[in-house]
């Protein structure tokens, strides 16, 4: 073994097995899965909060809310006409607590028509083009609606822009506070940015672009997530849509060789989860690897499915980078099942093809009615209890699994590394109905014993060789459904997260250039 100068901590081991094949142990890195494009996203990427915006509502006078005609839109989402009597209208940064700019916001756009505004924005100047609203946050959201616009010259290319960011958003459109939380960061991963559980996109024509409406309803155009990488020279991690055709790959890498630093690497996966049947994405793999002959069983047909789609994919990216030098080619699979993962890698030699082997090791508490615990048990415990449970049970869990995946990824000769990672506590099949178990679980996400647990956590996946470890997920609000944000708003104080103050303060000790605590 010997130490990495440029990540001062990190052990390299260069391992013989079985046949010609070397495991390298990974030089083990923090990368961030980021919060995916909506109205409620309280990380607040785009100083142009339009970009967020929900796709038009179609409302009628005297009608109850949501109840208008089909609207009749352009390809890109802009309302082309309004019928008699009708108007469209859409929520922005509908998020409680006063957790958004407040202050004079400039609304701009094209063509001809009537914009009002409501709930925390009213109208202070106006003029054809443009608008300046008066916005408090502390009412909750704001609506826009378009209330009049001329077939001919329809109102299009509506932004929403910030307090003191209308000279300076065309040439840069991240919000400040956004770039400085992730520099530092070794690779951002765009699974939700991209919204690819679930995803429709199949043609290159059918993708989201700059002159879209809004990012909310098929995922952040690639020009901006390039953009983003290179401003924080952090390496992009894409997944490629489940639907998706070679033309569409052939496109997407095509894109990213020409815009993306030189310099950085890129990641590159099939889809999200495809092992996970809870997603369509998994069922429709299931189903193509059965019309393939590949397995009789779905989940089997689509685990190899996986395999062929992944290779087929990578071999696209090679071809327009002229090899696999700037990649690193990603097999998913599941943490908790090594079986699985070595049913993906094998598939028609598939490894051979690939770099990585990527799993989600989460520190999982699932808490379920009939489990055990059941969540009217667990609801019970103090703070303190579920924390020993999270470090008596879930966490050695969690390490078995890192370990027995780093033995596959050893096995084939590829790096062990996390598409996501981070705690996994949360009530599931009625247990998240439980509104004192929820009250419980996030007081439990913000103690500062869970420092320790995630310094442990890092800890083991470093002294297992792990690569890249990709958190989950940057910053979003708890709800019922998990507390899956490092952070809840944009505008937190980081240094009274435990989790956010662990993790940064394990990416410094690799030596990455973060913001820290």
């Amino acid at each position: 073994m010997f130490r990495s100068k440029l990540f001062p901590g990190a052990l390299l081991c260069l391992c013989f097995f079985a046949g010609s094949c070397f495991a390298v142990d990974g030089v083990a890195r923090l990368g961030m899965n980021l919060a995916g494009p909506a109205d409620w996203n309280t990380e607040l990427p785009f100083v142009d909060v339009f970009r967020m915006s929900r796709p038009w509502i179609s409302q009628e006078k005297g009608e109850s809310w949501g109840k208008g005609p089909e609207l009749l839109l352009d390809e890109y989402g802009w309302v082309r006409r309004l019928e008699k009597d009708c108007f469209a209208e859409t929520p922005l940064c509908t998020i409680d607590g006063g957790h958004y700019p407040s202050g004079r916001y400039v609304v701009l756009y094209d063509g001809k028509g009537k914009l009002d505004f409501w709930n925390a924005a009213s109208v202070v100047k106006s003029e054809p083009g443009r608008i300046v609203i008066d916005v408090d946050s502390s009412r909750g959201g704001f609506f826009l609606r378009l209330m009049e616009t001329v077939p001919g010259d329809y109102v299009r290319n509506i932004r929403v822009i910030m307090p003191g960011f209308e000279k300076t958003y065309e040439d840069n459109p991240w919000h400040p506070v956004f770039l400085n939380r992730w520099k530092g960061m070794a690779c951002l991963r765009f699974m939700d940015f991209m919204h690819t559980n679930g995803s429709k996109i199949s043609d290159w024509d059918d993708r989201p672009t700059l002159r879209h409406a809004t990012f909310s309803k098929k995922g952040v155009a690639l020009e901006l997530m390039i953009d983003l990488c290179n401003r924080l020279g952090a390496d992009p991690w894409f997944c490629m849509p489940h639907l998706a055709d070679d033309n569409f790959v052939l496109n997407f890498a095509a894109m990213v060789k020409r815009k993306l630093d030189g310099d950085l690497k890129v990641y590159v996966e099939y889809s999200n989860e495809v092992w996970n049947g809870q997603f369509a994405q998994s069922r429709w793999a299931g189903e193509q690897g059965a019309k393939l002959g590949f397995a009789e069983k779905p989940w089997e047909a689509g685990w190899r499915f996986t395999a062929y789609r992944s290779v087929q994919i990578f071999k696209i990216w090679e071809k327009v980078f002229g090899g696999s030098k700037r990649l690193v080619r990603v097999l998913p699979s599941q943490a908790a099942n090594p079986y699985v993962s070595e049913r993906v890698v094998e598939w028609q030699d598939a490894y051979k093809h690939a770099d990585a082997l990527a799993i989600a090791p989460y520190v999982s508490f699932n808490i379920r009615p009939g489990g055990d615990p059941s969540s009217d048990a667990v609801a019970n415990w103090s703070v303190d209890q579920v924390l020993d449970h999270i470090e008596s049970k879930s966490l050695p869990k969690s390490i078995d699994w890192i370990t027995r995946s780093k033995a596959v990824a050893d096995k084939y000769g590829l790096k062990l590394m996390t598409y996501e990672g981070g705690q996994h506590m949360v009530g599931v099949g009625g247990g998240q109905d439980n509104e004192k178990l929820t009250k419980l679980l996030h007081e439990a996400n913000g103690h500062r014993r869970m420092e320790g647990i995630y310094d442990r956590y890092f800890e083991a996946w470093e002294k297992a060789g792990g690569d890249m470890f990709c958190y989950f997920s940057s910053v979003g609000r708890w709800s019922k459904w998990g507390s899956w944000g490092m952070l809840q708003h944009y505008d937190d104080d980081a240094t009274k997260s435990p989790k956010y103050t662990a993790t940064m303060r394990w990416a410094k000790k690799l030596g990455q250039n973060v913001e820290g605590e």
